[in-house]
C-alpha cells in the first residue's frame, strides 16, 4: 500500500470537505467573524492606538473589495448572453420611484430617529442586485441572462440615483448640492460601472486573459466572504456607538424584512408577465449587502447599515428556503 498516496488523497478528501463546509456555512461563518473580529479587537488594550488606523484601511479596503467581487463576476458575462426584458423597466422603475419617495418622506418627517428608520428603507430599496444572484437563478431555473443584464442596468441607476439623492436628505454644512453631488459620485460612479467597463476593455484586448480570470469560480466568493465580516464589523461598531433607542434599531430590522417581501414579490409579479418570474424575483430581492452595508455607513447615518446587515439574513434565508423547496420537489 503506498501510504503517501492513501495520505494525500486523504488530504484532498479533507480539503474538499473543508470548503464545501465553509461555502455552505459561509453566511453564519462570516458575520460571525466580523461580530467577534469587533469585539476581540476593541478589548485588546495595546491596540488602542491603531483603532484610527484600521477605520482608514477599512474605508479604503471594502471599495477596493466590491470592485474586484463586480470586476470578476462581469468577466464571467458574454455580451452575447445578455437579454432584455419588459420586467426589467418595471422592476428599475419600482426600485428608484420607491427610493426617491423615501427621500421626500424624509424631509417631511420632524423625529430624526424616524427619518435614520426610513433611511434604512431607502438603502434596501435602491442596492443593486448581487453578483450571486445569477448562481442562484440558475439552480432555481432562471433566466441568468435577463438577470446580469438588470445587473448591470441597476448598477448604472444607483451610480446616478444615490449622488442625486442622497445630499437631498443629508446635506453637509457649507457645501452646495453641486459639490456634494460630485464628492459621492467620484465614489460611487467608478466603483458600480468601473468593473463592468474594465471587464469589456480586458475582454476586447485579451479575451484569453478575461477567461482565465472567469474561471476563478472561488476567488470572487472568498472575496465576498471578506468583505461581508468586514461590513458586518462596520456594521456591530455603528450599533454599540449609536446612541439611537433600541426599539428604533428593531424598526430598521423590521423594515428591512419588509422590503424584502415587498420586492421579491414585486419582482416575482412583474416577471409573470414575461414568463420569467424567478429572474425578476432575484434580481429585485437578492442584494448586494456588502455595497448596502457600506453605502449606509460612506453617505447616510452609520447606524442605518443595520438595514443592510439583516437585509443580508432575510434575503439568504428566502433564498435557501427556495432551493430546498425546489430540491424537495425535484426527487418526488
Amino acid at each position: 500500500m503506498d501510504f503517501r498516496s492513501l495520505n494525500r488523497t486523504f488530504a484532498d478528501d479533507m480539503g474538499q470537505r473543508i470548503i464545501t463546509f465553509l461555502k455552505d456555512w459561509t453566511l453564519p461563518i462570516a458575520m460571525l467573524v466580523g461580530a467577534v473580529g469587533y469585539f476581540v479587537y476593541v478589548n485588546i488594550p495595546f491596540l488602542d492606538g491603531t483603532h484610527e488606523f484600521a477605520n482608514e484601511t477599512i474605508a479604503i479596503v471594502q471599495p477596493l473589495l466590491l470592485f474586484a467581487i463586480l470586476f470578476l463576476t462581469f468577466c464571467k458575462v458574454e455580451p452575447r448572453d445578455l437579454r432584455l426584458s419588459a420586467w426589467q423597466g418595471w422592476v428599475l422603475v419600482f426600485q428608484t420611484v420607491t427610493f426617491i419617495a423615501c427621500a421626500l418622506l424624509i424631509q417631511q418627517l420632524d423625529d430624526p430617529h424616524w427619518k435614520v428608520v426610513v433611511e434604512g428603507g431607502m438603502l434596501c430599496l435602491i442596492c443593486p442586485t448581487a453578483t450571486a444572484a445569477a448562481v442562484v437563478t440558475r439552480k432555481l431555473g432562471g433566466n441568468a441572462g435577463t438577470l446580469m443584464a438588470y445587473t448591470i442596468i441597476i448598477n448604472l441607476a444607483v451610480a446616478v440615483m444615490v449622488p442625486l439623492v442622497i445630499p437631498l436628505i443629508h446635506p453637509h454644512p457649507g457645501e452646495t448640492f453641486l459639490r456634494s453631488f460630485m464628492t459621492i459620485i467620484l465614489r460611487v460612479f467608478p466603483l458600480l460601472l468601473g468593473p463592468f467597463f474594465l471587464s469589456v476593455v480586458l475582454r476586447w484586448f485579451s479575451r484569453r486573459t478575461t477567461e482565465r480570470l472567469a474561471q476563478s469560480r472561488d476567488l470572487p466568493f472568498y472575496l465576498w466572504s471578506v468583505g461581508l465580516a468586514l461590513a458586518i464589523a462596520v456594521t456591530v461598531k455603528s450599533i454599540v456607538h449609536s446612541h439611537m433607542p433600541w426599539g428604533y434599531q428593531v424598526a430598521i430590522a423590521a423594515v428591512s424584512l419588509l422590503t424584502c417581501i415587498v420586492q421579491f414579490a414585486f419582482g416575482r409579479l412583474m416577471g409573470k408577465r414575461d414568463q420569467d418570474p424567478i429572474s425578476a424575483a432575484q434580481a429585485c430581492g437578492q442584494k448586494n449587502t456588502v455595497f448596502a452595508i457600506w453605502m449606509g455607513y460612506t453617505f447616510m447615518t452609520p447606524v442605518t447599515s443595520i438595514a443592510g446587515g439583516f437585509y443580508c439574513i432575510w434575503h439568504n434565508a428566502y433564498n435557501s428556503w427556495q432551493m430546498y423547496r425546489k430540491k424537495v420537489r425535484s426527487e418526488k
